[in-house]
């Protein structure tokens, strides 16, 4: 088939005969204003609908191990990542917890301190002589008082 070309190209033209004079091809003159020709513009392509939906994929023995192994190589891969991030995260939140665990501890310190001086302020001598005298109590006498003592001499008295 390559030679069948060359087999059509051969002429029966006689031996004798003169080689015949081409004209010169007559060019016309070129309008300035024309644009060149762009290439591959005698070019058309067609767009034929192409139906698919009936077409079965052939099955490929070779495929399905190969499916497995990367979904296996996969699981490899992340595990080994988590291992080797897990450690790093943990830390980091464990910081993070650490840190608003003293932002709560100097909250709470400054409550305290808030309160220890509200408490010293209600027990100041001051606003209890002065809450004394607008309810009209005074000192007891020497023998209002009794001390008790922590030492029991036998009577103790029993709820029934």
């Amino acid at each position: 088939m390559a030679t069948m070309p060359a087999f059509f190209r051969t002429t029966y033209a006689p031996a004798y005969a003169e080689a015949t004079r081409r004209a010169a091809p007559v060019r016309a003159e070129r309008n300035p204003f024309e644009l060149r020709a762009l290439p591959l513009e005698d070019v058309f392509f067609y767009c034929k609908k192409i139906d698919n939906s009936r077409l079965e994929r052939e099955h490929d023995p070779k495929a399905q191990g190969a499916c497995w192994s990367a979904i296996g190589g996969a699981v490899v891969v992340l595990a080994l990542l988590t291992g080797v991030l897990a450690p790093s995260v943990a830390s980091t939140m464990a910081g993070y917890k650490l840190e608003a665990l003293r932002a709560e501890e100097r909250s709470l310190l400054d409550e305290r301190r808030t309160l220890e001086l509200q408490e010293a302020e209600l027990l100041s001598p001051d606003r209890l002589e002065r809450l004394a005298r607008e309810q009209n109590l005074v000192t007891p006498a020497s023998g209002q008082v009794f001390r008790l003592d922590g030492k029991s001499d036998g009577a103790v008295a029993m709820a029934r």
